[in-house]
């Protein structure tokens, strides 16, 4: 894929709700970005409520009637969480089953007790891939940095070898994998296909976080050379349990709505016949909803009964599943929100004309608008939605794989270094023990390289699609 190529046809998009000038609207971006940076930042404002001010703001500044931006903040808001709210609360289910039910302490104790030596960080960026497909980032931090604190101190080895791969196989997850909450959003604001997304995710993600882990985290062995704080190391999830759910039955559960999408996938590729019965079957059961929805009713059997959860115990840990992600939906459908706002006054097709002169490739610009809104919010799910908002109207002519891979740049884009904007910058700064300093040759790099890398990878893919 080459520069923009433009091919929207005036008639085909909504009159904009303003009749503001290109010049106009570009200051009504940057001061709503800015509004919701300085809400954010200086005065620490949720997200949500950040966001939705952010938003009225945009509205304000383009000379867009109120009643009409609060009318697209709202069907924006409504439509978002419609798309990828139920996924989200499935994917915390079946994160939460995996975490109490000790499924995920099997999958670390089989892959440690099986690897030693060299092949340790190898072991901790695989653990961590695998389990943080279901997972959120801040859920695996918690699950994992017990068990990377242990292994860094029974083992004697360098905390950032390995620890630092741990955190690149969640972050990479986090960042260009559905179903998580950016991934997602950035789907559904693109149209793009998320069987499509998922498999040249996967092929993204396998060479990012093998160079942004096991081989990023000998030179940051070098730089910081820690122990492992003796205060940091709390009791494992599992340890009250009297019995575990296997390693293989395990894995098969977390991997199957990964499967089942990704058969979805290969089928309306090879297929490609809406009328063919086979490709209506794996169009339901790979759809996202019926592939996480069976991964959940199988993780109460596989998982939670195996545990020896009673009926009660597993009713209590769906709930509580739920409390927690009420945020991340919050956050989610509020940038929904904007993105829609950005949409109705006319911000798509401004950057259409100013990109004619650019020459960029979208891929490249996608990944900078991410980045730019991600080093000033230090919220990687924000810069997703908030520059999945402003490119969206690009993806109109794009094929199944270039729309896949917008998403991918974006998400890659959203990861760029982590800095002290970032809450997931001082919960490992805290878990390592670390100064400011040491967390930003560490970790800030890791997230950096993770980002560059992963937006060559795609640019690569691009090349061939």
């Amino acid at each position: 894929m080459t520069s923009l190529s433009v091919e929207i046809l005036a008639a085909d998009a909504a009159e904009p709700i303003t009749s503001a000038g290109n010049a106009q609207l570009g200051i009504a971006v940057l001061a709503g970005i800015a509004v919701i940076v300085l809400l954010i930042t200086k005065f620490k404002l949720h997200a949500f409520l950040a966001l939705t001010i952010g938003s009225l703001a945009l509205g304000a500044f383009a000379g867009a009637p109120l009643a009409d931006t609060i009318k697209s903040f709202t069907a924006g808001l409504g439509s978002t969480v419609a798309g990828v709210g139920v996924l989200i609360a499935l994917g915390a289910i079946l994160g939460k089953l995996l975490a109490d039910s000790g499924g995920a302490d099997q999958i670390v104790d089989t892959i440690l007790a099986r690897a030693g030596g060299r092949a340790m960080p190898w072991a901790m960026v695989l653990i961590a891939s695998v389990i943080g497909l279901p997972l959120f980032f801040e859920v695996g931090i918690v699950l994992l940095i017990p068990v990377v604190l242990l292994v860094a101190k029974r083992g004697n080895y360098s905390l950032m070898r390995i620890g630092i791969p741990a955190l690149a196989g969640l972050s990479v997850m986090h960042g260009l994998i559905p179903p998580h909450p950016g991934p997602l959003v950035a789907i559904d604001a693109v149209g793009a296909n998320l069987g499509v997304t998922l498999a040249l995710g996967l092929v993204v993600a396998i060479p990012t976080v093998i160079i942004a882990g096991p081989l990023f985290s000998r030179y940051a062995a070098r730089w910081v050379d820690i122990p492992a704080p003796e205060n940091m190391i709390p009791t494992r999830p599992s340890e009250d349990l009297e019995k575990r759910p296997g390693f293989g039955v395990t894995v098969a559960t977390v991997l199957l709505p990964v499967v089942l999408m990704l058969v979805k996938a290969l089928v309306d590729i090879v297929v490609d016949d809406p009328e063919n019965g086979v490709q209506k079957v794996t169009d339901v059961i790979g759809s996202p909803l019926i592939a996480l929805l069976a991964a959940v009713i199988v993780a109460l059997f596989t998982l939670g009964r195996a545990a020896g959860f009673t009926k009660e115990r597993l009713s209590s840990t769906v709930e509580k599943s739920l409390a927690p992600i009420a945020g991340v939906l919050l956050i989610v459908g509020a940038g929904g929100g904007f993105k829609q706002t950005l949409i109705d006054i006319g911000v798509g097709q401004m950057i259409l004309d100013f990109s004619k002169s650019w020459a960029i490739p979208t891929l490249l610009l996608a990944w900078l608008i991410a980045v730019a809104i991600r080093l000033a919010t230090g919220s990687a799910t924000v810069a997703t939605i908030s520059a999945a908002g402003l490119v969206a109207p690009l993806a109109e002519g794009m094929s199944t794989g270039e729309t896949a891979l917008l998403v991918l740049a974006i998400g890659a884009g959203s990861l760029f270094f982590s800095h002290v904007n970032d809450a997931g910058f001082w919960l490992v700064k805290e878990y390592f023990g670390m100064n400011v300093g040491q967390t930003i040759k560490t970790w800030s790099v890791m997230e950096t390289i993770i980002s560059v890398v992963g937006i060559v990878f795609v640019l690569l893919l691009s090349l061939v699609l």
